[in-house]
């Protein structure tokens, strides 16, 4: 098969399923509430004491109702070498279970090579509290939303699960092909101990095509990082040694996913303490008894070191000279105590607080290294605030670079080095072209504002994917979202937050844990490589009507559709390819 209808029919698979479930039973999954005689005649339905089969990766399964699915004992699929792909495994029981495991093989190909099974992962997929879209962004009581329980953590870190009578239970399945597989179908077996053995086959097909690694994406993923939560969850002390140990199994997993952006606090709360975890900054400010300035840049160097070391390390982006509250807190030696800056932004005294301090930190950034990756970044904030911060840089040195998230201001677009528009927002062709040239990053991002394309809780799985094809599409360099870990109170439990749609606060859990949504949105960006390689390969090759072909489908990804015809239903207009 040629790779871009290959690419495409793996794509298109995934969807079918998800159509498919959704054409039989995907109301039953929505419905929230149901009698205790439709639960009991529902199971009753179910012909096997205990179920166990392949199922789509597309939906989040319900736990108390059978999730409704022709019953499949094979998972066939095809990846790339170094490519991670996943589906989901259902077992559906009417009787308690206790202790169900599984085991898996290795995978062997007819020449004899073999794919370890430590390239194999099962996750037991465990329930979260959510609520639902409404009005979107604003405070919310949870009594005034419909809230449910919804499957998306992924725990990997437990070998054997008990189930309840009338439950249902998903399981996440990985398999990660090495970059050295050789090519060729493999085959393998799952077996599942519930209340007896159940053997599955797993058949791979590696083809001759090899994704980069991680590290080596052009994807610009830029997940929010929040090390004060880490803290919180684990109990430790606020960025001691102990706290560095935990934060590295997080930071190694979201530069897994390609993550390419440090997000660096250089003041206390950049976002006015919108999240339940305090946000401190980075560099301590200290006015002398003299009137001198002293910066502490320490624990910053320590920071940013740290979060290279895990292998994020191509941009280092500072929050930020224009908070969400005005209020930038230092200490002061003459009256021995904290006080806060309030001075608005543009003022003579502002630009004298703030270039005392951006001359010696630039000073500081070029001899780390770091002045050319490091920007100073804006998100969502008034023209004439961003204008006049851009000016004070300009004035310190001409080479400092700006990030902004927010809407698309064509008056400062040229000054913008790091640009990501909100989701209502396209680049004009020229402009986009532009910015490829001379270098600059420009994407895109979702907040609490759209319904979707987003990564709720209860959003549908392949949003997320879909992200990483509207990026390939639009021919845009990445995806930002403002929350890698931002946790709730209890986020193991209860995903709902008290001013925005549940979830939308963080996409991994506490362990650390990954979830199907962040799964999800690797598989995207995953897709966003592959499209890429195969556009360059076919303009090098002159291979018009394949590009022609992959361009055809990218054009059917707008956000205007997915809106206006519901979600999913969406899908069915490139269902032929």
């Amino acid at each position: 098969m040629q790779p871009i209808r290959l690419l495409l029919s793996v794509f298109m698979l995934s969807l079918s399923n998800f159509l498919f479930a959704q054409d039989v039973s995907l109301q039953l999954q929505k419905q929230k509430r149901y009698s205790p005689a439709l639960m009991a005649l529902l199971w009753k339905n179910v012909k096997e004491n205990v179920t166990v089969s392949f199922a789509t990766d597309g939906i989040r399964y319900r736990q108390d109702i059978p999730p409704f699915i022709v019953q499949k004992t094979n998972w066939q699929t095809t990846g790339w070498k170094n490519e991670k792909i996943h589906t989901q495994l259902v077992v559906f029981s009417k009787r308690n279970i206790n202790d169900l495991k599984l085991s898996v093989s290795d995978l062997i190909n007819n020449e004899g090579n073999i794919i370890s099974k430590d390239n194999i992962s099962a996750g037991f997929v465990q329930y979260v509290l959510t609520d639902e879209f409404k009005d979107g962004c604003g405070h919310r009581k949870a009594e005034n939303f419909d809230s449910s329980m919804v499957a998306d953590i992924i725990n990997t870190n437990i070998s054997s699960i008990n189930i309840e009578k009338n439950t249902t239970q998903p399981v996440w399945l990985t398999i990660s092909i090495p970059e050295t597989a050789n090519t060729g179908n493999y085959n393998g077996t799952l077996k599942v101990f519930a209340d007896k053995e159940y053997d599955l086959k797993i058949s791979l097909n590696v083809i001759d095509r090899t994704l980069p690694s991680p590290k080596d994406w052009s994807f610009q993923l830029d997940y929010w990082q929040h090390p004060a939560a880490i803290a919180r969850v684990h109990n430790l002390k606020l960025l001691s040694d102990e706290h560095f140990e935990q934060m590295r199994k997080y930071y190694t997993m979201l530069a897994n996913a390609g993550q390419k952006i440090i997000t660096a606090a250089i003041v206390d709360e950049p976002w006015g303490h919108q999240t339940y975890d305090d946000f401190p900054g980075l560099i301590q400010w200290s006015k002398k008894k003299d009137g001198s300035w002293h910066y502490d840049y320490s624990l910053f160097d320590k920071y940013i070191d740290f979060v290279m070391s895990c292998g994020i390390k191509e941009r280092i982006n500072c929050y930020s000279m224009v908070p969400w509250i005005i209020a930038f807190k230092y200490y002061d030696e003459k009256f021995e105590k904290d006080t806060v800056f309030k001075e608005a932004i543009g003022t003579p005294a502002y630009n004298k607080y703030w270039g005392t301090m951006l001359k010696d930190f630039t000073k500081h950034l070029k001899e780390k290294g770091w002045f050319e990756i490091t920007t100073i970044a804006m998100d969502e904030r008034p023209m004439k605030a961003m204008k006049s911060v851009i000016s004070l840089l300009k004035t310190i040195d001409p080479n400092w670079k700006v990030s902004l998230a927010g809407d698309y201001h064509p008056e400062i677009e040229e000054d913008i080095f790091d640009y990501c528009v909100a989701s209502r927002w396209i680049f004009p062709e020229e402009v986009l072209t532009k910015r490829k040239q001379q270098g600059k990053t420009s994407t895109w991002y979702t907040c609490c504002t759209e319904k979707y394309p987003n990564e709720f809780t209860f959003s549908a799985p392949d949003e997320a994917v879909w992200t990483g094809w509207y990026t390939a599409a639009t021919e845009m360099d990445g995806f930002l979202r403002w929350a890698y870990n931002s946790w709730t109170k209890d986020p193991l439990k209860d995903s709902r937050f008290i001013t925005w749609p549940a979830g939308d606060t963080y996409q991994v859990y506490p362990g650390p844990l990954t979830s199907i949504r962040f799964e999800k949105l690797i598989e995207g960006v995953q897709d966003f490589e592959k499209i890429n390689i195969l556009r360059e390969e076919y303009k090098k090759n002159n291979q018009k009507a394949k590009l022609k072909e992959l361009e055809a489908a990218l054009k059917t990804f707008k956000i205007k559709d997915l809106a206006k015809r519901q979600q999913v239903r969406w899908w069915k207009n490139i269902s032929h390819y």
